[in-house]
């Protein structure tokens, strides 16, 4: 992948997912909604900011006359934006056009990510797409359901929540050794990035550590805990901040102590997806990002 394919990479991406929500969105779920120029923007900017940090991960399919996995001009066709971390790989996001499908295409991109891993430990969301499981599974990934959250937050059943604070980069360091203590490494790199674009919420309490990332809308983008009730704190924390119909993604079974939190804000339960790891058992108390795991 170059500087020059994030354009139409994000334009492959907005595509792809449009068409996967749409064909397995529930009848009671809100209208699927092309994405906006503001996500499409901030989509850009991740991506370029994975493409600077690791670009040995980041891998596009163009249609250039033949389709392959190979730089040069034209429209992509398909993407795989990879991490290594330390001793951990993750995949940041993946698809392939619709019409640009049952060609190769996938594996070939999966395996030019997997070869970067250089069999890291991994973890990414997977969606529920069965080719795409179906290869994940052969790649040595176990896939563990995941649930979402989605509703408007009851704020009668808000408690008070005290003993946080604003996070800042000096934060960093013990945010780091937590999260390699909840899943391998730590975020390194991307812990300055989403202080940059996302609100940073910390525990005072360093024998508690714990820290959410809450985006525009408040919603929950990130978090990591020393225990569940340090974590459940936090996603108060995030439910309170929130506007409107808000999201809770990436809750797995060790992490049923944010379905506590849902239900007694009266928000709604869904499956959704997977959390796919390879090596490493799925993080807990922790609610994935999507881009960043």
């Amino acid at each position: 992948m170059r500087e020059d394919d994030l354009a139409s990479a994000e334009r492959a991406s907005a595509a792809t997912f449009f068409e996967a929500e749409s064909s397995t969105r529930r009848v009671n779920d809100p209208q699927v909604e092309p994405r906006s120029a503001a996500a499409s923007k901030q989509w850009i900017d991740r991506m370029r900011f994975f493409l600077d940090v690791d670009p040995g991960g980041c891998w596009v399919a163009v249609q250039d006359g033949a389709v392959g996995v190979v730089p040069g001009p034209g429209e992509v066709v398909g993407f795989a934006i990879s991490q290594n971390r330390g001793p951990l790989w993750f995949l940041a996001t993946y698809g392939v056009l619709p019409s640009h499908r049952a060609q190769g295409i996938g594996r070939r991109l999966m395996d030019a990510v997997l070869d970067h891993a250089e069999g890291r430990q991994g973890i990414f969301v997977s969606s529920v797409h069965a080719g795409a499981t179906r290869r994940y599974r052969l790649a040595g990934f176990s896939l563990h359901p995941a649930m979402r959250m989605v509703g408007t937050v009851d704020r009668s059943t808000l408690p008070a929540i005290d003993g946080l604070r604003e996070g800042r980069a000096d934060d960093f360091e013990w945010m780091d050794r937590l999260d390699r203590d909840l899943r391998v490494a730590g975020h390194g790199p991307d812990h300055g990035y989403m202080l940059d674009t996302l609100r940073l919420v910390v525990t005072r309490d360093r024998r508690k550590p714990g820290y959410v990332y809450l985006d525009d809308r408040g919603q929950a983008s990130l978090l990591a805990a020393v225990d569940p009730e340090t974590a459940s704190g936090l996603l108060w924390e995030a439910l309170a901040s929130s506007r409107g119909i808000t999201l809770v993604n990436c809750v797995t079974t060790p992490n049923d102590w944010a379905l506590d939190v849902g239900l007694a804000a009266r928000l709604d339960i869904g499956q959704e997806g997977y959390i796919a790891v390879r090596g490493m058992n799925v993080p807990a108390p922790y609610l994935a990002s999507g881009h960043f795991l």
